[in-house]
């Protein structure tokens, strides 16, 4: 009797655990968003953001962060209250997600190459960084980032039989990965991503370190703040470059302890998934001297807007 007593309380412990952490994870996300969405607007409100390339790819940033916060946010829901899905429509979630994931440290990359041009190549920087060529940059950047997706899921159709798209499940992202070959392909092309992108930053930044040390005045002012948005950069790409390998790690722990699991998977989200996402911010919406004015004026405007209303 004393054992079934243990056992109820433990179950209950352990849901009230779970409802916990679901809140702080809603918390932080409805958080994010709204900065996120402040930051938007503060980028739509002036004419010289939507004209300068590391604004538009900020921008992208911003909304490819903001589709992977909604869209992970409502999977975590629906997960967490069983609710099926049918396949098909799985399938369309999985892209817009995995899309979404690879556009953001695809999309740092770039603006790390901006930052490189802007310092290393100044008399190149407003040919190469035009606005039509920040246009083309998206479309590279999206191309890019959609491979690995057509590599998955290409295997994934190849191996699965059409009724399986009309069945109702789980929409989870493990669901497309069910051989071990196709965890190794999967891992081979994060990693291949992973060391592009590395290769990319540490080139851009032992470039700019020593334009940094060659430089004086104004000119090194400006080299050594490129170099510590870099290294931002950098943190930020890790953590998302992290994120990728994920649930590799979180496989193999499934298969030892399914409660350590939950609390892998619990910091993996917080840690490598909504971390990455406030970091945006602190880099263009307080770094940025344009952009930090420019959002000074947004939030009391909107707040007086808003007592006007009233």
């Amino acid at each position: 009797m004393a054992d079934n007593n243990i056992s109820v309380t433990a179950g209950e412990f352990s849901q009230q655990q779970m409802n916990d952490k679901a809140i702080i994870v809603q918390i932080l996300v409805v958080v994010f968003l709204c900065i996120n969405f402040l930051l938007i607007v503060t980028f739509i409100s002036k004419d010289v953001f939507y004209t300068t390339m590391r604004y538009i790819l900020f921008a992208v940033t911003l909304l490819s962060d903001s589709i992977i916060l909604i869209v992970s946010d409502v999977l975590l829901i629906l997960i967490y209250f069983h609710v099926t899905m049918q396949v098909g429509l799985c399938v369309f979630v999985y892209i817009l997600l995995v899309l979404c994931t690879f556009v953001t440290p695809v999309t740092l990359t770039a603006m790390t190459l901006e930052r490189y041009v802007a310092i290393c190549m100044p008399l190149r920087h407003a040919e190469l960084c035009s606005t039509r060529n920040a246009l083309y940059c998206i479309l590279i950047i999206h191309g890019i980032s959609s491979v690995p997706c057509i590599i998955i899921l290409s295997i994934f159709f190849s191996l699965t039989s059409n009724t399986l798209y009309t069945q109702h499940r789980i929409c989870s992202m493990n669901m497309f990965v069910f051989l071990r070959w196709q965890d190794h392909v999967k891992l081979g092309v994060y990693q291949c991503y992973f060391l592009i992108m590395i290769i990319t930053i540490i080139f851009s930044y032992v470039n700019i370190m020593k334009v940094a040390k060659a430089t004086s005045g104004e000119n090194k002012k400006s080299s050594w703040k490129g170099i510590r948005t870099v290294i931002l950069h950098a943190f930020q790409l890790l953590l998302c470059l992290i994120q990728l390998w994920c649930p590799f790690v979180e496989t193999a722990v499934l298969q030892i302890d399914f409660t350590l699991y939950s609390h892998v998977r619990y910091f993996n989200y917080l840690t490598f998934n909504l971390a990455p996402r406030c970091l945006s911010p602190l880099i263009y919406g307080l770094r940025d001297e344009k952009f930090f004015l420019a959002l000074k004026y947004t939030i009391p405007f909107r707040l007086h807007c808003a007592k006007n209303n009233v």
